[in-house]
C-alpha cells in the first residue's frame, strides 16, 4: 500500500511539473515533504545515503562547476566564443545548430555531459543574442547531444560511473563497447535535428552582417584572469579525467577546483555565488527525496523484478526490455536515482547469465536505456535539468512540453538503433 501511495504523490508531482500549474521547485519541496511525514523517505537517512536519498556527489559536482563558470563568464570568454561561432557559421541556423553540437558531443565523454552543459550553453545563449535568433531550439539540439555524446564513456553521464562501479566495468570497456554505437546515433541525430527543427531556424542577413563585422578578440575583458581561470580549469578536466586512477569523486574535485579558482583570481565572492543556480540545485534536492520515497517503499524494485521475472531465461528480451524500460522510466524518475536503485536488480540478472558476453550485454542495454532516457522529458538527465535553468535565468524559456515533445522522438530514435547494435553485436 505505501509503495502505490508513494507512487501516487510523485504522479501528482510529476504532473504539475509537465503542466507547470506551479513552480517545480515549489512542486518537488511539497511533494519531497509530504513523503517524509507520510514515511515513505527513510527519515534522516535521505541525507547520508547516495542510494536512497541525496545524491550529494551531484549537488556538489553541480556547485563547484557553477562556481568555476561563474568566474569565467567574468573574462568575456563566452562572448569571444559566441562571436567566433557565429562567424564559423555564417550565421546559418543548421550549420550553427550542428556546430555547437558537435562541441557539446566531443566534450561530453571526457568531461560529462552536466560540465559540458554548463560550459556551452552560456555560449549558446549569447551567439543567439548576437543573431537576434531563439536560443531555446539549439540549447535543447546540445542537450540531447550532451545526453547522447556521454553515453560513451565512463565518467560522460553519470549513471555510468555507478554502473561502471556496480558492474566492475572500466574507462576502456565504456570506450569499446559504448562509443561505436554512440558515434553512429549521434551522426543519425545530425541528421535528424534537421526536419525536427527546422520551423525555428531564422536567418537574419542584417545581423549575421553586424556580427561578422566583430573582433571577437576584443570580448575578452580580462587577459591575466582568463589565462588564471583557464589553467585551473584544465587542471579540473584532466582530474576528470583521471578520477578512476586517482579515486577521487568528481564532486571533490570541482569543490577543489572552484576553491583553487576563487583563491588565485581573487574575483568578489558575491558577484560569482550570483551566477549559481541556485533553485537548480535546491530541486535536485527535492527530486532525489521524492525518488528516495520510491526507492525506500519498493515501488522502483517491483516495477524493475516484474519486468525481469517476465523474460525468465530468454536473455534478449531481457536485454530489450531492460533498454526499452530504463528510457521510459529513467525518463520520468530521473536517471541517476533510477540507476543506483535498478543497478542490484540488473546485477542480478548479469550473474545469472549463461556466459560473460550475454553479461555484459544486460550492463549495456541498461546503460543506453539509461543514459538515452535521459532525453525523454525535461526533467529526466542532470544537464537538462541545468541548461533548462541557464535558459530561464537569461530570458529563454524552455517549457517541459518544448522540451519533451522533441525529447520524445530523439529518445525513441537512439534507443531503437542502441536495440539493433545489441542484438548484431551480443546476440
Amino acid at each position: 500500500m505505501s509503495a502505490i501511495l508513494a507512487v501516487g504523490v510523485f504522479v501528482i508531482a510529476f504532473f504539475f511539473i509537465a503542466t507547470e500549474k506551479a513552480n517545480k521547485v515549489k512542486v518537488v519541496l511539497i511533494a519531497a515533504g509530504v513523503m517524509t511525514v507520510l514515511g515513505f523517505a527513510p527519515g534522516a537517512e535521505v541525507f547520508f545515503s547516495e542510494h536512497s536519498g541525496v545524491d550529494w556527489n551531484v549537488i556538489f559536482l553541480l556547485l563547484g562547476m557553477m562556481v568555476i563558470v561563474g568566474v569565467v563568464k567574468q573574462t568575456g570568454l563566452f562572448d569571444y566564443l559566441a562571436i567566433w561561432a557565429a562567424k564559423r557559421s555564417m550565421g546559418r541556423p543548421y550549420r550553427l545548430m550542428v556546430m555547437l553540437m558537435a562541441i557539446t558531443a566531443v566534450a561530453s565523454p571526457f568531461l560529462d555531459n552536466v560540465t559540458t552543459i554548463m560550459l556551452v550553453a552560456p555560449v549558446t545563449v549569447m551567439v543567439c543574442q548576437r543573431l537576434r535568433i531563439p536560443a531555446q531550439p539549439y540549447l535543447i539540439a546540445e542537450i540531447m547531444a550532451s545526453n547522447i555524446g556521454g553515453a560513451a564513456t565512463l565518467i560522460g553521464d553519470p549513471p555510468n560511473i555507478i554502473i561502471g562501479s556496480r558492474a566492475g566495468l572500466t574507462f576502456n570497456d565504456f570506450l569499446i563497447h559504448m562509443a561505436p554505437a554512440v558515434v553512429v546515433i549521434f551522426a543519425a541525430f545530425v541528421l535528424l535535428t534537421y526536419p525536427l527543427f527546422r520551423k525555428s531556424f531564422e536567418y537574419h542577413p542584417e545581423h549575421v552582417a553586424a556580427v561578422m563585422a566583430l573582433q571577437e578578440k576584443r570580448a575578452i575583458t580580462d587577459k591575466g584572469l582568463l589565462v588564471k581561470s583557464l589553467i585551473v580549469m584544465g587542471g579540473v578536466v584532466v582530474a576528470f579525467g583521471l578520477h578512476a586512477v586517482v579515486h577521487v569523486q568528481p564532486s571533490i574535485i570541482a569543490l577543489v577546483g572552484a576553491g583553487v579558482m576563487l583563491l588565485v583570481t581573487k574575483v568578489d565572492l558575491s558577484d560569482v555565488l550570483k551566477e549559481v543556480e541556485w533553485p537548480t540545485l535546491v530541486f535536485f534536492m527535492g527530486l532525489f527525496v521524492m525518488v528516495a520515497g520510491l526507492t525506500h517503499t519498493g515501488a522502483i524494485r517491483a516495477i524493475g523484478e516484474w519486468t525481469v521475472d517476465l523474460f525468465g531465461q530468454n536473455h534478449f528480451a531481457a536485454a530489450t526490455s531492460l533498454l526499452f524500460g530504463s528510457a521510459v522510466l529513467g525518463a520520468f524518475f530521473d536517471n541517476i536515482p533510477y540507476v543506483a536503485t535498478m543497478a542490484p536488480v540488473v546485477e542480478g540478472m548479469a550473474a545469472a547469465a549463461p556466459d560473460p558476453q550475454t553479461s555484459q550485454a544486460l550492463w549495456w542495454s541498461f546503460a543506453f536505456g539509461a543514459d538515452f532516457g535521459g532525453n525523454g522529458t525535461a526533467v529526466a538527465a542532470s544537464a537538462n535539468v541545468v541548461a533548462i535553468g541557464i535558459a530561464a535565468r537569461t530570458g529563454n524559456p524552455i517549457s517541459f512540453w518544448q522540451f519533451t515533445r522533441y525529447g520524445i522522438v530523439v529518445t525513441l530514435l537512439s534507443t531503437t538503433m542502441a536495440w539493433a547494435y545489441i542484438w548484431l553485436r551480443y546476440f
